[in-house]
């Protein structure tokens, strides 16, 4: 009866060998990924192919305003996100995107805030007087038109991730991201200010037109 063999050692190149294949098989993805974005829509076996299948809109509620659109201003702002794993080099794992903005912001004063006395008039109905609450901001409007991903740099991870699901949460977080610095940018502005003076001269427009001679509007913190 023979003695048993001994195990021979694994090969010193196997684990070489692995790291190349994984290697030229991400290579293989990106490369066949790029290739089939060349081709023709209707040639390419993987290309997307949209269906509205969304049902009619239904009417939730319906609720009476008591505001004046008093001025809006519109903005731009370039996002500069970059993600970065901790131990790895950006050639590998690691992302930076820059995303344009334009978004706008209303400004408005709510009549329904007017308080009692606010509004005083005379015996003869020719000097009238009235305080109104300051001008307040709307949350930004983000034009999804007008948005979009001007550059995007991606590792060697992130690109072969990416062939195969999508990133909504990416764009997500970056219309958030640019939604609120546009928000700091209007609160910043003189946007609530021009919205005072538009509505000021809007009332005394119309209450001169009325027959009042002496028409004096301020906001509650004038």
């Amino acid at each position: 009866m023979s003695a048993p063999r001994a195990a021979r050692p694994a090969p010193r190149g196997g684990i070489r060998g692995a790291l190349l294949l994984v290697v030229a098989t991400v290579a293989l993805v990106l490369l066949a990924q790029q290739t089939l974005r060349l081709l023709p829509h209707w040639l390419n076996p993987f290309a997307e192919e949209t269906k509205d299948r969304s049902g009619p809109a239904l009417l939730q509620s319906i609720r009476d305003l008591h505001r004046y659109e008093a001025a809006s201003g519109d903005f731009q702002v370039v996002v500069d996100l970059e993600k970065d794993a901790k131990f790895l080099p950006g050639a590998l794992r690691g992302k930076r995107t820059l995303f344009v903005g334009n978004g706008s912001v209303d400004a408005y004063v709510d009549f329904s805030g007017v308080g009692e006395g606010a509004v005083k008039v005379n015996a003869d109905r020719t000097s009238a007087s009235i305080r109104l609450p300051r001008a307040r901001l709307e949350p930004t409007n983000l034009d999804p038109k007008r948005s979009y991903v001007f550059a995007t740099e991606r590792g060697l991870f992130n690109r072969f991730g990416d062939f195969f699901s999508g990133n909504p949460g990416d764009q997500q977080q970056l219309n958030v991201l640019a939604g609120q610095k546009i928000q700091a940018a209007a609160e910043a502005s003189n946007l609530r200010g021009r919205a005072d003076a538009n509505t000021k001269l809007m009332l005394e427009n119309m209450l001169r037109a009325l027959g009042f001679k002496t028409v004096t509007v301020a906001s509650e913190s004038q």
